[in-house]
């Protein structure tokens, strides 16, 4: 398999993590990436893969903690566009590669985000690569927007979770597209699922709940924890949730529109969206779901 392939990863939180696995599989196959579209997730992924270090990326990622994601949570007191400034994990990623322009990439590489202001979608190829990273990762009321040429960008995922139109003009021989929205499965990680790492946290999650329900007071955003003394969601769960079923539907309508040549399906319930820490449950799991789907294509059968 020599083909020249255009690559489209979708946007979803933790699960993206799984992207990693699936170009490990394409690789092996013999797929020649030519160009990245990404979104929110997908534009960190596709990054890294563009800029040659996406070595780098899994192994340091792989070994977050759980304790790693709550202290990168950078929470901002002041800010009332966002309770996550996001600073200081991008400081991190940029040490890890250093600072690099989207044009100077090995590989083309397109990020997706949205302009709040206009409300519009934006193609970022060229520029800072981490800047268009940051914006395009920018979940509205979470995470902070990112300011690029007068622009306010937030997360791409608000208009376009899929971007496969991008893609379109690659020149390449096919396009494969990677959802992180695909339907929940009674076995997200396949028949024989990896050792899962153990929460060490959960105890303390109403806690953290609570501090962000305070958080959220500072910055004048009103909350239900004043009416329910309990309650089953927390905050960030109820945010990130919403984020979430509001891309599975637009995805559906995106895809019909621009339906790549193969589409590879992440279960939406493989993980939760801030588990960054089951990193290589995720990656082990992105490789399963290519090779089922790569399979099918080769097959024929759906």
């Amino acid at each position: 398999m020599n083909q020249s392939t255009s690559l489209v990863l979708g946007s979803g939180g933790a699960r993206g993590i799984a992207h990693i696995g699936v170009i490990h599989e394409l690789e092996k196959r013999g797929y020649k990436i030519r160009a990245i579209t990404g979104c929110s997730v997908g534009s960190l992924i596709g990054g890294f893969y563009c800029a040659g270090k996406l070595d780098v990326f899994e192994e340091w990622v792989c070994n977050l903690s759980e304790w790693d994601v709550v202290r990168f949570l950078d929470i901002s007191l002041t800010a009332r566009d966002g309770i996550v400034k996001g600073d200081l994990i991008m400081d991190t990623l940029r040490d890890l590669i250093g600072d690099k322009q989207i044009e100077d990439l090995p590989i083309p590489l397109t990020a997706i985000a949205t302009d709040i202001v206009n409300r519009k979608e934006v193609w970022l190829s060229k520029g800072s690569l981490f800047d268009a990273m940051r914006a395009s990762m920018a979940i509205p009321g979470v995470f902070t927007p990112k300011k690029i040429n007068g622009q306010v960008l937030v997360d791409g995922g608000l208009l376009d979770p899929l971007p496969s139109a991008p893609a379109t003009s690659d020149g390449t021989d096919l396009t494969i597209a990677v959802s992180l929205s695909g339907r929940d499965m009674k076995e997200p990680y396949g028949p024989n699922p990896p050792e899962q790492p153990l929460s060490k946290i959960g105890r303390y999650r109403k806690s953290i709940d609570t501090f962000l329900d305070r958080v959220q007071d500072t910055l004048g955003m009103e909350t239900e924890s004043k009416q329910h003394e309990e309650r089953e969601l927390g905050l960030t769960d109820i945010m990130l949730g919403m984020f979430d079923t509001m891309q599975g539907a637009i995805e559906r309508y995106r895809l019909a529109a621009y339906p790549p040549d193969v589409l590879i399906e992440i279960p939406n319930n493989i993980c939760q969206t801030h588990e960054i820490y089951k990193a290589r449950a995720l990656v082990a799991a992105g490789r399963y779901w290519a090779a089922e789907a790569l399979e099918r294509q080769t097959t024929g059968v759906e």
